[in-house]
């Protein structure tokens, strides 16, 4: 779920393997780590927002995973965030809503990865 697949072994055994064989942490359409980027720079993200396809109604039906934390970037000039989004490795680009019902917030964001800043290292190799 955190992208972490890379690290399990392929060739010997480890605690967890025979776990992560089952159903329901194979479902493709798991909820996966992701970034978020507001659509509008000016736009505030809230944590526990919840993920709703852009032209679906906000309701539980609907909800298709949340935002888990959420911060001012100086760096970007902009809100960012992670959340876990269903089927979201393959959904990086689209944008969707970040609706917060409770606190009145409902907002667009883009689907990213969770590297925001300098994702080529090009910065801290100088």
């Amino acid at each position: 779920d955190l992208g972490l697949g890379k690290m399990q072994s392929t060739k010997k055994d480890y605690i967890g393997r025979v776990m992560k064989q089952r159903a329901a942490l194979v479902d493709p359409a798991r909820p996966i780590l992701v970034g978020l980027k507001p659509v509008d720079p000016a736009a505030r993200l809230r944590s526990g927002a919840h993920f709703i396809a852009k032209d679906a109604s906000v309701t539980a039906a609907n909800d298709e995973g949340y935002m888990t934390s959420c911060a001012y970037s100086p760096s970007l000039d902009s809100w960012i965030g992670l959340g876990f989004l269903a089927r979201g490795d393959l959904r990086h680009g689209e944008i969707i809503r970040a609706a917060d019902p409770l606190r009145g917030g409902d907002t667009m964001v883009q689907v990213t990865t969770t590297v925001f800043y300098d994702s080529q290292g090009e910065r801290l190799r100088g």
